[in-house]
Order: C-alpha cells, then structure tokens, then sequence
C-alpha cells in the first residue's frame, strides 16, 4: 500500500513537471527554430534598437531594466538582462551589464537599448522621478560591488552569468521593485551550495541548491519554482503566470 501511494505521489510529481517545465521549454524550442537569426556574433546586429529616447530629451531621473533574447540556440530558453539609468538632466544614458569574457561586469560597452545578437530589447520594468534619483546611488555602489567580477567567474549556467548580476541588484535594492522574467536563466544564483537569502530590507526570501533547484517568495517575486535555471510561477500582486522559457503571460 506504501509503495502503491509513493508510487501514485511521484507519477504525480513526473506530470506537474512535464507540464509546468518540459512542456514550455518544448514549446520555446520549436518555436525558435523557425526564426531566422545570425550565424555568429560578427553577423548579428549589435545597434540601438531605438525603444529609447534621447537621455537628452528626458528631463527626469529614470532606471530601466531590460532583457533581450540571447545568442544562439540557448535564445530559446533565455534572455540576457542589463540595467541602463540617467540621472536628472544626464544627457546620456549609463548601462551596466555581465558578459562571459574578462572582467565580467562591463558599463556602456553597448548602446543603452542596443539588440542583443540581433534580437529586439524590451523593458521590463522602470522607475523614473524622484525615486529613480534617490536609488541611482545605491544601484551604481551595488554594480562596482558585485561580488562576481573576477577573470574566470561567469559561469553561463546555472551561475553566476548576466541575470545573476541583475538579479543581485534587484535584490540588493528592492525599492526599484522589479523582477525579472521566468526566463532569465542564471537569475536564481545566490552562491555555491546551499543557500538562502532575503531581499536587503528583509521583503522576498529566496532558497537555492547551487542555482541548480530554488524557491523564491515574496511580494516582489511572487511564488517562484527553480529547476534547472527555469523557472514556472505565479505572481500574485500583478496577477500573471511564469512559464520556463516562454515568460511572463499576464498583466
């Protein structure tokens, strides 16, 4: 009887995972392999895309972040995320981001709304006013801070790469209120081992086995499953699902 239940628990657990993860995931693949993109990094387009205006022609204070498919077929899974700000009156933008070679973190290597390997960016989410000027500070300390910039440490997955870096200041900065996408590979990533951290401010509480399984909870994250780099959840505040590969279906 024992075995018959375990037995019925885990074929349970083999379905919520085939559709909740493999399912998606599937899904994005085929869905990738019908798009036309460039045959290497020298092929592929690197311009502004033009989703943002003239840092001159914005009179206030604003902090973006933006996401954009990658490279490649792990485009079919992920995106590559950077945090682009002005101050008030700045009359360029400033861009931060993780690449894989060198010294990770790089600043305004790329134009601030520049595709990614040919791909169109988006935003996903923004503060602008007085309180993107009051958080602009702390952002700038936090991307000089990051504890991942040494020669050797990007690692593309599960961590620490790109998303991890953004992820880290959305963390460490939870007044700019923003999360990123399900399919933000590598943003789960909090350190080697078994690890569990909170938003600074004590908001979401995220748990992690090596950015390879995790849980993140909380008002900003929602409820948030991580199996392998992908992630499938709700958010509850603005109400939407987060499928693994696809992204964020909802409001």
């Amino acid at each position: 009887m024992m075995f018959a239940s375990l037995y019925t628990i885990m074929r349970r657990l083999m379905l919520a995972f085939g559709l909740c993860f493999l399912l998606p995931v599937a899904a994005s693949a085929l869905w990738w392999t019908t798009l036309d993109r460039p045959g290497g990094w020298r092929a592929a387009d690197w311009g502004a895309s033009g989703i943002l205006p003239a840092a001159a022609a914005l009179p206030d204070a604003a902090i973006h972040v933006m996401a954009a498919r990658t490279g490649g077929f792990k485009g079919a899974v992920s995106v590559h995320s950077w945090m682009v700000w002005k101050s008030a009156d700045a009359t360029t933008w400033s861009r931060a981001e993780v690449v894989g070679w060198g010294h990770p973190v790089r600043r305004d290597a790329y134009a601030a709304d520049a595709r990614w390997y040919s791909n169109q960016p988006q935003i996903i989410g923004s503060v602008t006013g007085p309180k993107a000027a009051a958080l602009i500070p702390a952002v700038e300390a936090t991307v000089d801070a990051y504890p991942f910039n040494h020669l050797g440490s990007y690692v593309i997955w599960p961590g620490p790469n790109s998303n991890t870096f953004v992820a880290h200041i959305l963390r460490e900065n939870p007044g700019i209120g923003i999360a990123l996408p399900p399919n933000a590979v590598g943003k789960d990533y909090i350190g080697p081992g078994l690890q569990a951290r909170r938003d600074a401010g004590g908001s979401d509480l995220h748990l992690s086995a090596w950015g390879y399984l995790g849980l993140s909870i909380g008002p900003r994250r929602g409820i948030e499953v991580n199996v392998l780099g992908q992630t499938f959840g709700l958010d509850l505040a603005h109400p939407a699902i987060k499928l693994p590969a696809i992204g964020r279906i909802g409001t």
